[in-house]
């Protein structure tokens, strides 16, 4: 005997059409803009609970966020917390143009960055991005995106291979000088050379069990 299953609830079928749309704007080969972008979350294609973000006018899924990823980021909120003559922004959105906005792990914003808008280049002093399963996707694309907008300063937190990388000297064709900082290293942002950074204090424990994030 067949048995009937219940009906969705309203909330579920809304959810369903809502996941359905998105799946077709992703094949949507015109790139969208931020304006656009926010008018999708206005209308409930998106939602705040979707790990999205846009980029160069494509909506991409973030990776998982796993628990080193997790303990990571607030190592890094509590470090730069220190200095009060920044503003850390944790996981929000910046905006790179009229058709890239990223969510980067942290952000370190100049003090005079206007609190009545998203954030620009033009106040970001400092991008730390934590990576794991998105290492690949945070060295090109990222890297690339971040160069090009001319954020000085990236630094890419490894997990997998324990170490920090340093991007400096944004151009057109990515960062022109990298350097890599492993644990027992110190390192320290460009506008603020005397504030070094222990890699360790970074990276946490060297005795964790792998994690995506």
């Amino acid at each position: 005997m067949a048995v009937k299953s219940a009906p969705p609830t309203e909330e579920q079928a809304k959810r369903v059409a809502a996941v359905d749309v998105t799946s077709a704007i992703q094949q949507y080969v015109r790139p969208f803009t931020v304006t656009e972008y926010h008018r999708m979350a206005e209308v409930g294609i998106l939602h705040e609970d979707d790990h999205v973000e846009l980029i160069e006018g494509r909506i991409v899924e973030m990776s998982p966020i796993g628990s080193e990823h997790v303990w990571c980021v607030n190592r890094l909120n509590r470090l730069f917390a220190r200095r009060g003559d920044v503003s850390v922004s944790v996981q929000n959105p910046i905006r790179l143009g009229d058709r890239s906005e990223p969510q980067p792990d942290i952000v370190l914003l100049s003090a005079d960055a206007p609190e009545d808008r998203t954030p620009a280049p033009p106040h970001v002093l400092l991008i730390v991005e934590v990576a794991d399963s998105s290492l690949d996707y945070d060295r090109q694309t990222k890297a690339q995106l971040y160069a090009q907008a001319g954020i000085p300063e990236l630094w890419i937190a490894d997990l997998g291979g324990e170490r920090i990388e340093v991007r400096r000297n944004p151009s057109p064709i990515g960062y022109q000088l990298i350097r890599i900082a492993l644990r027992g290293e110190r390192i320290a942002p460009a506008f603020a050379p005397d504030f070094e950074i222990e890699v360790d204090a970074i990276l946490g424990s060297p005795n964790r069990p792998a994690e995506s994030g």
